[in-house]
């Protein structure tokens, strides 16, 4: 397992930082909105913002009881109505921070066996602190960021008038995408042994794969949204329901009721919409490519509908720019990924023990293992 350093730590508090002015920027541009009288705006910013925060409530809540079993239920029914006030993540963010300072700051280079697996504990401790909490920044990016983002930019595109509040909210929309991208492939390789360590360089061209990638399939969402909001509405509906009958075919183990592991491939089959998402941890180079592949041949689609559907479309500047942007996007996104996959990828995964956590039981029952969570919820 790789250490917590003190980089981690200044991340962490970087991040929450950045959590707490996402949310100040998310009330303030639907204030703003409202203000102007453009209430469905509003609304739907709220409504993502709700959405979110209450998907990601129930799993950190769940995640609390699980850890905590057997625990005292005082503790649990406090934690219960902090989650209930929407404030879950602030328990998170404190428990992290507790353990991050430990691990950072005041460790020893004792040689002594039991302050070793003292320091390797807290060091645990806090890795796994971290891991929970940027696992569900992922649900957070996938079910308000990102739509959020294309929402503005729909926004942008439809009525050409821009404000200061509309760039920075597209502004704290990447942001939060870059983030939450960089700092789950950090904790995933944090978390899992067999993972290499995740290089600066690393970092930077994972960061633009997701970044590009996502950002062409943006773009074409909100041109498609431009022409007819049904048809836009009909192709996401489409693409979620594939990507959940792909989790079920998967027959993931994540979440212990079932009523949770259902609520987790909703949630992934929403994510997939977006960016390609391995949740079983094996090899996926003929899964990426399918995926990949379709996103392409479903973004030039969409621009050839734009050109064929609505021709006057074609001499307006904007549809140029975005189209532009699209193209590029799209086609930068597609070498970053094969660059990261071909030079950055760690080639060594995970052992047969961590792509779930079960095991064969006695008259084939499974027995649960204690492993982190991230041994079940893997996104290349």
């Amino acid at each position: 397992m790789m250490k917590f350093t003190k980089q981690n730590f200044f991340f962490l508090v970087g991040g929450m930082i950045i959590y707490v002015v996402d949310i100040g920027v998310d009330l303030w541009v639907a204030s703003r909105y409202f203000c102007q009288g453009q209430y469905s705006w509003s609304i739907l910013i709220l409504c993502f913002r709700g959405l979110s925060s209450i998907i990601t409530q129930i799993f950190s809540y769940e995640w609390f009881k699980n850890d905590w079993e057997g625990t005292d239920t005082g503790k649990l029914k406090l934690v219960f109505l902090v989650h209930l006030f929407h404030c879950g993540i602030f328990i998170r963010y404190w428990f992290a921070l507790k353990y991050g300072c430990q691990a950072a700051f005041k460790q020893t280079n004792s040689r002594d066996a039991s302050e070793v697996d003292s320091s390797n504990f807290i060091q645990k401790q806090a890795i796994d602190a971290v891991t929970d909490i940027n696992m569900l920044r992922v649900f957070k990016t996938f079910l308000e960021t990102t739509p959020q983002l294309f929402l503005q930019i729909y926004i942008l595109m439809e009525h050409g008038k821009t404000h200061f509040h509309q760039y920075a909210a597209i502004m704290m929309s990447f942001c939060g995408i870059s983030l939450s991208m960089v700092d789950y492939q950090i904790s995933l390789r944090k978390s899992l042994p067999d993972k290499d360590e995740f290089h600066v360089l690393s970092k930077f061209v994972y960061l633009f794969y997701k970044l590009l990638t996502i950002t062409s399939w943006i773009l074409s969402i909100s041109l498609i949204i431009l022409l007819s909001v049904r048809i836009s509405v009909i192709l996401l509906i489409f693409l979620w329901i594939c990507g959940f009958t792909w989790t079920l075919k998967q027959h993931t183990t994540f979440c212990k009721s079932k009523k949770m592991e259902y609520l987790y491939r909703t949630v992934v089959g929403i994510i997939l919409i977006f960016s390609f998402f391995n949740i079983k941890g094996r090899r996926t180079k003929v899964c990426i490519s399918i995926y990949y592949a379709t996103h392409t041949v479903v973004t030039l689609g969409i621009l050839f509908v734009c050109m064929f559907w609505k021709p006057s479309i074609i001499k307006e500047i904007c549809f140029t720019i975005v189209s532009i942007l699209t193209i590029s996007s799209l086609v930068l996104g597609i070498i970053f990924l094969v660059v990261y996959y071909s030079h950055f990828h760690p080639t060594t995964y995970c052992t047969p023990q961590a792509y779930s956590d079960e095991i064969d039981g006695v008259s084939g029952q499974k027995v649960r293992v204690k492993n982190g969570r991230f041994q079940n919820f893997l996104m290349q």
